[in-house]
Parts: C-alpha cells; sequence; structure tokens
C-alpha cells in the first residue's frame, strides 16, 4: 500500500500578483504556490522524490543515497523524505574540505533528519557520471545496495512527477517559468504543458550546460525532445548559491508587495528574470505568465 506521505496530493494554490511592472506591459503574471504542495517536501522537491520514493519502497529498499552541494535543497528535502518515511539516508556532498568544519544551516538539517553524510573532493564527485567511480564512491560511503537518487533527484521517474505540474495549467497560462538547478522539473514540465503553452527555465548555475541535460532527460523519459520549452540565461547573478544585495533587495520588495516569502537562491532569480524580461518587452502584450513557485527560505 502507498505510504502517506507518497500519495497523491492536490493541485498547488495558482494566485494572481497584481504587479504594476507586468500589468505596465499588458501581460498578466500568476504564481503557481507549489512551495505549498507538502509541508516538508515542497515543490519541485515532492514532485521529483515522490515516484523515486514509490519505486525504492516497491523493490525493499531500507536506505537511499543521493548527491549534492553544501546548500543543496535536494539533500535536505531526501533527508526529510527518509525521516517521514522511516528509512536511511545517506547524502554525498561535494567539497571534501567540508568535512572539517560546522556544518551549515542546511548541512545540519540533513544531520537532524538522520542523513548520513559522506564529503568527497570535487574532482570525485564530478566523475559520478562514471559507473565505475559511481560503484566506488557507493561502497566508500557506506551505500552499497541502496536506492540511488540522482543529484536534484533529476530521472525518468521525477519528469513524471513534474509533468503533472504542468498537466495542473492547461488552459491557465500562455508561458509557465520555472527556476532550474538540475533540468529535472523543466523537462518534466514541458512534457506536461498543452499544446500551444511553453516552459521557460532561468538557470540558477553558471556554464550554459543545461540545454544538453534536459535534452538528455527527456531522451531517457519519453525517446526525444518533448514539448515547447527555452531557457533565459544570464540570470544566474554570479553562480549557485550567490545572492548579491541587488538580488537580495529586489527578493525582500517583491515580498512586500505580494505577501509571500521569497526563496532566494531560485526563486529569487526566477522572479527577478521575469521582471527583467517583461519590462524589455519580451513578452508580446495579451501574454499570461506564471511563476512556478519551487520551495521556501
Amino acid at each position: 500500500m502507498d505510504h502517506p506521505e507518497l500519495q497523491s496530493r492536490p493541485a498547488s494554490p495558482l494566485v494572481e500578483a497584481v504587479d504594476e511592472r507586468f500589468a505596465a506591459h499588458g501581460v498578466r503574471l500568476l504564481l503557481k504556490r507549489d512551495d505549498l504542495v507538502h509541508p516538508e517536501l515542497p515543490g519541485n522537491k515532492w514532485r521529483k522524490l515522490a515516484p523515486n520514493l514509490r519505486a525504492a519502497l516497491e523493490a525493499g529498499h531500507d536506505r537511499l543515497v543521493t548527491f549534492g552541494g553544501a546548500y543543496s535543497n535536494h539533500l535536505r528535502a531526501t533527508a526529510a523524505a527518509g525521516r517521514l518515511l522511516g528509512i536511511g539516508t545517506v547524502g554525498i556532498v561535494r567539497g571534501d574540505e567540508l568535512a572539517g568544519r560546522p556544518l551549515n544551516d542546511s548541512l545540519a538539517r540533513c544531520a537532524a533528519d538522520g542523513m548520513r553524510l559522506h564529503f568527497v573532493s570535487r574532482s570525485r564527485y564530478r566523475a559520478k557520471a562514471d559507473p565505475q567511480e559511481l560503484a566506488a564512491l557507493l561502497d566508500e560511503a557506506g551505500a552499497g545496495g541502496a536506492y540511488v537518487v540522482p543529484e536534484g533527484g533529476s530521472n525518468a521517474l521525477a519528469l513524471a512527477g513534474c509533468a503533472e505540474l504542468g498537466r495542473e495549467l492547461h488552459g491557465v497560462t500562455d508561458v509557465a517559468a520555472v527556476a532550474c538547478g538540475t533540468g529535472g522539473t523543466l523537462a518534466g514540465l514541458a512534457a506536461g504543458l498543452a499544446p500551444g503553452q511553453r516552459a521557460l527555465g532561468v538557470p540558477v548555475l553558471a556554464g550554459g550546460f543545461l540545454a544538453a541535460e534536459i535534452r538528455s532527460l527527456q531522451t531517457a523519459a519519453y525517446g526525444g525532445p518533448v514539448g515547447d520549452w527555452s531557457l533565459a540565461e544570464d540570470f544566474h547573478h554570479g553562480g549557485y548559491a550567490r545572492v548579491p544585495a541587488a538580488l537580495e533587495s529586489f527578493a525582500a520588495d517583491f515580498a512586500a508587495r505580494h505577501g509571500f516569502p521569497v526563496e532566494r537562491i531560485y526563486v529569487a532569480k526566477l522572479l527577478w528574470a521575469l521582471t527583467t524580461l517583461t519590462t524589455a518587452g519580451t513578452f508580446p502584450r495579451g501574454t499570461t505568465v506564471t511563476a512556478i513557485i519551487t520551495g521556501r527560505p
């Protein structure tokens, strides 16, 4: 029987954000409050993890192992899921220099939820795509035989969960926009949207690698590209977890205008990008744009 935490949940709320910066250009802004879809696994984390957790339990696994950096929302969500389901979790963390330092708030939360943290060098972390290197990493972390959830939770199962997000937006928006880390949410979202709708991703990491990752994920899940999607690059503000003063000020102002807490690493960059693109005239007048709020501070 499906665990109560993994049962289907109601569609997350969709609310209009009346904002003169958008209205002046004839653009309607909606907020898809996916941060409210689950009390401890907000937004895309629940959508990507739930199908993987079901698969792990159905296969009889009692441990999960996954990957992330020092501020990874995915690591925190996986640790919380392990606690809720009563199964063990192991987090392989990028950066062996962190091993001798006090845990930051994010990693401390993972540990408090029962996740065993294993720190590895950045070079070894990058090499995990090689099957032999991955096997060695898992063995070293004491995670052999555990169910492997990829970095960011992005795989074919995750795309199926995120496609449901797209289906929840049928008939209500022209553009569905989401911040991107590993690309899984955008890949699934685009697959779930109806013809005539398009998905827009805002990468929060520098590097320009994400388009190829999204194509690879869709090929693995669907056999090839699916849906109408594109990326708005150059809104990463210097890279992952970089929150310069201008972005901090923008996020605080947006939160005050619209009455909800704005997560800084992903959501603030998404909202900044949409505001910038709108004021630049990127969206034709009459366009409805939906910002998918994937997480909370």
